[in-house]
Formats: C-alpha cells, structure tokens, sequence
C-alpha cells in the first residue's frame, strides 16, 4: 500500500481531473472487473489526495461496452452510447467502493440521473466535495451520445478548475508511432496540441484535444501501471507526456 503523509506539501497540481479507461479495470482480461486491479488503483488515488490534492475522476467503460464497435454492428448509435454511459457507472461504482474500503471519503456524480445509486452532477456540488476533501468520480460521460469519455473528462475537468488532466495509460506516455508494432518508436516527453492534432497522436480524441488547447489544460500522459506515478506527477516529476500549447524539442 501507498503511504503519503497527510498535507504534505510540493504539489504542482493542487487540483487534478484523472481520466482512467475502462480497460485498466480488467487486469489482464479483456472485459470485466478484476478487483485487485480495481483495489490497486483505488490506493494510487487515494494516495494523491492524501497528499493534498484535490482529485476528481473520469473512468472510461471499454472493459464492459465499446458503443462505437456495437453501431459499427448495426446498433443505433445514441442507443449504443447510452448503454456505454449506463457501464460508466459500473465502473465508478466499483472504485468507489474500492476507495471507501481504504478509508477515503468518495461521491459518485452522474451526468444521467441515478438518484438512487449516485448523486446528479451538479457542479458547484462537486466543487464544494473537492474543497472538503472527497474524491468525486464522474459518471455516464458527459450525458450525450457521440461524446467520447475522454471529451466528458477535459469538459469535466475545466468546470470545476482542475489545473491538469492525467490520462492513465498502459505505456510510458506518447510516442511518435505505435510502441507494439514499432520497436523504434520514440517516447515523446513533451508535445504541443497542434502536433498532437495534426499527427493524429494516441493521446485522446481530436474533440477532448481541442477543447483541452481552447481552455489552456495541460494534458500528462502516463504509466499507471507504475505505482506512485499519480503522486509523482501531481508534484510535477517529469514522467510520461505533458501536452500543451508549448510542446518540446522532441
């Protein structure tokens, strides 16, 4: 288990949005919930808000529905998005149950109205739970089909202030080409939004890209798998990617 003493001090980032896909709740498999996993990264969160940051979350569903491989099917496409809004808060109901477990104090906001399992978003609610010190999980995107949960993370993330998004990936952070087929493929520490549009970069979906440059929102791309990394990169350790408007010499 992560320990990081309460109120500690050196966080770059004092208010973070993290963007965890749905896969990294799968462990190894493909789909479903593996709650080890889910209890392993529960202790990363609850590890940066203990360092003083106050931590809002996004998960993705792609461990329990992918609606853009289900329209590609046949399926409605809004139909297939809300049903993926609906796996949304699986997930977050599972990490906020992981989170309780360790002690941390959670609320699960959703962008469709479950009264009767989580709380409707409502923004100034959420700023108010940040600023007491409660993890806030967001729930069923941004409550529109054809929005990606990457596109709700970055929207989420500028209503309630947050000063960064972490992005938790399986890899290292962004590089110039696809690190499983190419093994020459440069891990790229620092890039700009432009070249992370023009190139069509895996980082997120053009929308969330944009609205992250519009807004000013440096993005950090990262390795969640490594433990600590959440803690290292709200202090503002060179890990992974940063993302914004300036890039690097890479």
């Amino acid at each position: 288990m992560i320990s990081i003493g309460p109120g500690s001090q050196g966080l770059r980032y004092p208010r973070i949005l993290l963007k965890l896909s749905g896969g990294s709740f799968a462990g190894d498999g493909e789909f479903g919930i593996a709650w080890a996993e889910v209890r392993r990264i529960a202790d990363e969160v609850r590890a940066v808000a203990e360092a003083g940051a106050e931590a809002a979350v996004v998960v993705g569903a792609g461990n329990i529905w992918r609606g853009k491989t289900a329209a590609q099917q046949g399926m409605d496409r809004a139909t297939a998005d809300y049903v993926g809004m609906v796996a949304t808060v699986i997930n977050s109901l599972a990490l906020q149950e992981a989170l309780e477990s360790e002690g941390a104090d959670t609320r699960v906001q959703t962008a469709i109205e479950m009264r009767e399992v989580a709380e409707p978003f409502i923004r100034r609610r959420a700023i108010r739970h940040l600023e007491k010190d409660r993890i806030v999980i967001f729930a069923a995107g941004s409550g529109n089909p054809f929005f990606t949960t990457d596109t709700a993370a970055v929207l989420r993330a500028i209503e309630i202030g947050a000063k960064v998004i972490m992005k938790a990936t399986n890899v290292d952070g962004v590089y110039d080409s696809d690190p499983r087929l190419n093994p020459e493929a440069k891990l790229l520490k620092h890039v700009s939004y432009k070249r992370v549009l023009n190139e069509e970069l895996a980082v997120m979906d053009a929308a969330a890209i944009a609205l992250a440059k519009d807004n000013d929102l440096p993005i950090i791309v990262f390795n969640i798998t490594r433990p600590g990394n959440i803690v290292r990169a709200a202090m503002g350790e060179e890990i992974g990617t940063l993302v914004d408007h300036e890039g690097g010499a890479d």
